[in-house]
């Protein structure tokens, strides 16, 4: 069906107050998911589909993501003419591995050629060898050409994820010839906003926007009329940096250019708005060591990316133990010590996390680079002091005001010491995990949580002793 008709069919649904499968945030009802699930229980596949049918493709995907996981396969296999590239383009990705597995490989090639390039490799990318290689020999050779040259390119670099579908013309061509070809070719990619212009060599010169080309006369040469100033997409670079280069100059697409120069695809800015939505749900996650965070992930997955932060994490925490046990015997002379020294880590894990957010978030932003390394730590310093000055004195007189004047300046003086601490630490383990070529958001904070754990405990028992508030 048309997507017209189905939006006209989904407005006049709303008109004659139908949809009841929809609750009030326009999210499939509770009850409405019971009804699918209790058709698939008893394998009344014609009930599934009479269900599914009317729902946009958004929501079959919704609809899908709800189900158990051993319910997906039979739904899937129940309405695989409704598995459009809509559908499968909407799933998360966990779930959409699951449905192209339980499709037919002529379905899932069928899916795929509907779809542009860089989305139709998402689609094949997850599937293991054999199931790749059924899928492939089901496309039409151009389109198994070009996923396969794809699939050629490490993971996460413009040449996965760029599209292939674009205009490009040579630099002799006039306005008028231009816009003769677009109406003439029946080869053409329907969505298009810029036109690429290349050399004999296929190299890209310059590029025409639309705008440009319909306010031109026709006989006014392309090379008159288009930008040559561009900015160029290595096949080879990271999809962080393509998305950095998007943000910093301003573009709505660029072309991707191989080895030799040569136009090969273009990254467009909706590619870029998933790079960077993934991208920084990603840094996140990695961050608290949760791994992907994903909902729909597999629990042995999720067990495997949580439980070795968590052993990690584990043996940091021994350290600030054996500091706190090295201090056994001042701790059992003074119970106020027992009492206040949990403060003083916390503060400082707070202020460490609060400093390696900002530093993660300038190293993936690339704002912080060598060049600027020593004034980053200088700035945070500072910050610190101000901070760390702010919650001594709070901490410290209502501390003196209760246990006495000396243990308010001795907790004082360790929050500043720990605070500080901190927020060196802060920059300093991310840009360190940096320069070492490993993700700074992956563990950097096991280790500054480690450091102003040890530093808290130490600093605060340690002058504890130092000033003899303790034999």
């Amino acid at each position: 069906m048309a997507e017209t008709d189905l939006q006209d069919r989904d407005v006049e649904t709303l008109l004659r107050g139908e949809g009841e499968q929809f609750d009030d945030e326009n999210r499939l009802k509770a009850e409405f998911v019971r009804e699918v699930r209790d058709a698939l229980n008893i394998e009344d596949t014609g009930r599934v589909y009479s269900l599914v049918e009317p729902l946009h493709p958004a929501d079959i995907a919704d609809l899908l993501e709800l189900l158990e996981p051993d319910e997906r396969r039979d739904a899937a296999s129940a309405i695989t003419d409704l598995m459009s590239s809509e559908v499968i383009a909407e799933l998360n990705d966990y779930v959409r591995e699951v449905m192209v597995e339980a499709l037919p490989a002529a379905a899932v090639a069928e899916i795929a050629e509907q779809l542009d390039t860089d989305d139709a490799v998402q689609l094949i990318e997850d599937l293991d060898k054999p199931d790749q290689q059924a899928v492939l020999a089901e496309l039409d050779p151009e389109d198994r050409a070009a996923i396969e040259t794809a699939l050629a390119y490490p993971d996460e670099t413009a040449g996965r994820l760029m599209q292939r579908e674009l205009v490009a013309v040579p630099e002799h061509m006039t306005v008028g010839d231009l816009i003769d070809y677009t109406r003439d070719s029946d080869q053409m990619t329907t969505e298009f906003w810029e036109v690429f212009v290349v050399d004999h060599r296929h190299r890209p010169v310059g590029t025409c926007q639309l705008s440009w080309i319909l306010r031109s006369p026709r006989n006014i040469a392309l090379t008159d009329v288009m930008k040559r100033e561009q900015t160029l997409i290595p096949v080879d670079m990271d999809q962080e940096e393509v998305a950095l280069r998007f943000q910093k100059y301003a573009l709505i697409s660029a072309a991707v250019v191989d080895e030799d120069g040569r136009l090969v695809g273009q990254m467009t800015v909706d590619d870029i708005v998933h790079i960077i939505s993934e991208e920084a749900g990603e840094d996140a996650l990695l961050m608290s060591g949760a791994g992907e965070g994903d909902i729909n992930e597999p629990i042995r997955d999720a067990y495997a990316d949580r439980v070795r932060w968590l052993i990690a994490n584990l043996g940091t925490a021994l350290i600030a133990s054996f500091i706190i046990a090295a201090f056994d015997s001042a701790i059992n002379q003074l119970v106020a010590l027992a009492i206040l020294m949990p403060i003083v880590p916390s503060l400082g894990g707070n202020a460490g996390t609060q400093t390696m957010a900002v530093t993660v978030r300038a190293i993936a932003m690339n704002q912080l680079t060598r060049a600027n390394t020593k004034r980053m730590v200088w700035r945070e310093f500072r910050v610190a002091m101000l901070t760390g000055g702010t919650v001594a004195l709070i901490i410290g007189a209502g501390v003196g005001a209760i246990f006495g004047p000396m243990l308010g300046g001795v907790i004082a003086a360790a929050m500043i010491i720990n605070i500080v601490t901190a927020s060196i630490a802060g920059v300093a383990v991310p840009v360190l995990f940096e320069r070492l070529k490993q993700d700074p958001a992956v563990a950097s904070s096991v280790f500054v949580t480690m450091i102003t754990d040890s530093m808290g405990f130490f600093a605060f028992l340690g002058l504890a002793v130092a000033f003899g508030l303790v034999g």
